[in-house]
């Protein structure tokens, strides 16, 4: 249903059941009955009506159309599957073009994955988004992970997974923000989103103003859990499922629904997910 369902779902918006008539949970109750699971419903749900919005408001959010971006990230027309790095070798196990997404294997060994998890533990806190209207952080119902963040070159190890995620992505290490490292226990998500800053609130102009736009995400999977827990991109139909040490790369040429990278984590069902996330700017991060 949800690789199948989103052009016949959004169709079905588009004529009579418009989302602006009816609410988000009368919509996911119709869907249920139409036998839908809950969880592929809402992430559908999120999709159409992200899209319907985008199209609503045009390419020309709050008066300026948002220009496209410089990209990192591998080179789309490589044929090499195995990418020799300084360090070692990364295997590249997926490559999409719209939008532009990569799964790597390999790209942290088990021991690099667990120091990672020890060295954040005592760190962990509730996690926070950004505040839209003030450009500050604040708790969100949407995301009920723990997380903490590291400082670019914290230690030898952050280091030298800086580095390498600089050579895979032909990015300088100054363009990221510190890495973060999230834990999700059993129930907890992150609830379909964009991770690039929306232009047209009050609070992200204060955002901008420390290396621009983000450009890029690295999420990579440090503990995998027994069930659930995956990286879902609804506009692709696509669901990537967390193993240990691989990591899944997309990039957004536009601040701007359009370039189709909308995604979430899955519920934990059973056991954890640990993830370090690293996110890539336009300019160097101050």
């Amino acid at each position: 249903h949800a690789h199948a369902g989103l052009s016949g779902l959004s169709q079905i918006f588009t004529s009579s059941q418009t989302i602006a008539g009816r609410s988000r949970e009368a919509l996911v109750a119709a869907m249920l009955a139409s036998g839908w699971s809950e969880d592929v419903a809402r992430r559908a749900l999120a999709a159409v009506m992200a899209r319907r919005a985008a199209e609503a408001r045009g390419p020309f959010a709050a008066g300026a159309a948002p220009l496209p971006q410089a990209q990192p990230g591998p080179d789309p027309d490589d044929p090499r599957m195995l990418l020799m790095l300084a360090e070692r070798p990364v295997q590249r196990l997926l490559m999409l073009r719209q939008p532009r997404l990569a799964l790597f294997g390999g790209l942290l060994d088990d021991d690099e994955c667990d120091a990672l998890v020890e060295l954040a533990r005592p760190r962990l806190a509730r996690s926070l988004t950004v505040a839209e209207r003030s450009g500050g952080s604040e708790v969100n119902a949407a995301r009920t992970s723990d997380g903490m963040f590291f400082a670019r070159g914290e230690t030898a190890l952050i280091e030298r997974i800086e580095q390498r995620i600089a050579e895979l992505l032909r990015w300088p290490v100054q363009r990221g923000e510190g890495l973060q490292v999230l834990r999700y226990g059993p129930g907890a998500q992150y609830r379909p989103h964009f991770d690039y800053f929306d232009p047209a609130q009050p609070g992200s102009a204060a955002v901008l103003a420390r290396g621009g736009q983000r450009v890029a995400t690295l999420i990579i999977y440090l503990r995998v859990p027994e069930q659930g827990g995956a990286t879902v991109f609804a506009d692709a139909g696509l669901d990537v499922a967390p193993v240990k040490g691989h990591a899944v790369f997309f990039a957004y040429e536009r601040a701007h629904p359009s370039s189709g990278t909308l995604h979430g984590g899955a519920p934990v069902l059973a056991g954890e997910k640990w993830v370090a996330t690293k996110w890539l700017r336009e300019r160097a991060v101050d």
